[in-house]
């Protein structure tokens, strides 16, 4: 017992000791260069030895320290996501069960850097090790449906998050999206979780941003029906909703962007987003 204690206390020490410095050294650094160069996972399993844990660990603080601090300039400077997918992908190799390198590349992965396929590739990987976590069946079941548009796949991720939750919504989901439908409302379910469930303060923001966009893209998509409904027709605008008194107040893209509709209906937004992207495209 004295000799775990004893262990505990010196991998705690050795946190400290690496973190420290680590930090200081962050902070002093510009942006662009933050991240930087790793070493390949096998020389890295090697020279950690008994410390897989704790490097694989301060990998990811790395990563979320990186990401914090250009969320709260509003990425000004572009991520650098190749080196963000780098440093997770070796975490979770260093350590499988590491949580948080799961959860931050599902986010950034999908949305950003559109690698669907890589995304998944790691949660199936995840599942092998953490085969209680509902929420990496979850994630890969959103990528199918959502960006994929393989239900068949999606269903079978969703039923295995309801066997492991006991959660009658993902078996709902599974039923549900075998064919495509209510994929704005999808988005909004999946946002909503991954806010509730994120404890990293940038990354919750990140959620909750997306989450507002997605929420207006439903108040858009309900006057459109209504237009229809009501006129026989597709509307052309956004404004066009506006001034029949469909939706009220306007819509807000909380990334700076113009909301409009595409020629087919679909609502889409000039900020595809993103933060910067409206402001990039019209430079």
């Amino acid at each position: 017992m004295l000799r775990t204690a004893s262990y505990g206390m010196a991998c705690l020490v050795l946190y400290l000791i690496m973190i420290a410095p680590f930090t200081t050294y962050l902070k002093n650094k510009p942006f662009i260069e933050k991240l930087g160069y790793v070493p390949a996972v096998n020389v890295l399993k090697s020279v950690a030895v008994d410390q897989k844990e704790l490097v694989s660990a301060s990998f990811v603080l790395k990563v979320l320290m990186y990401f914090g601090g250009l969320a709260e300039k509003q990425f000004v400077v572009p991520p650098d996501y190749q080196s963000m997918s780098r440093l997770l992908h070796g975490a979770v190799k260093l350590d499988p069960y590491n949580m948080d390198a799961y959860y931050f590349a599902q986010s950034f992965l999908t949305w950003d850097v559109h690698q669907y396929k890589l995304a998944n590739e790691l949660l199936d990987y995840g599942m092998k090790y953490r085969n209680w976590d509902w929420y990496l069946p979850f994630y890969a079941g959103f990528n199918c449906s959502y960006f994929l548009h393989d239900y068949k796949k999606a269903a079978d991720y969703y039923t295995k998050a309801g066997e492991l939750s006991g959660n009658p919504l993902f078996k709902s989901l599974a039923g549900r999206y075998l064919q495509e439908s209510g994929q704005t409302d999808l988005a909004i379910a999946y946002l909503f979780t991954m806010a509730q469930g994120e404890r990293n303060p940038a990354l919750k923001k990140t959620y909750q941003t997306r989450l507002t966009a997605f929420k207006e893209v439903k108040r858009i998509e309900l006057a459109r029906a209504s237009f229809l409904k009501s006129g026989g027709i597709m509307p052309v605008t956004i404004e066009r909703l506006i001034g029949a008194g469909l939706l009220t107040p306007s819509p807000v893209d909380p990334y700076g962007g113009s909301f409009y509709l595409q020629a087919d209906g679909k609502v889409a937004t000039t900020s595809k987003f993103a933060f910067g992207a409206a402001k990039k495209d019209s430079e």
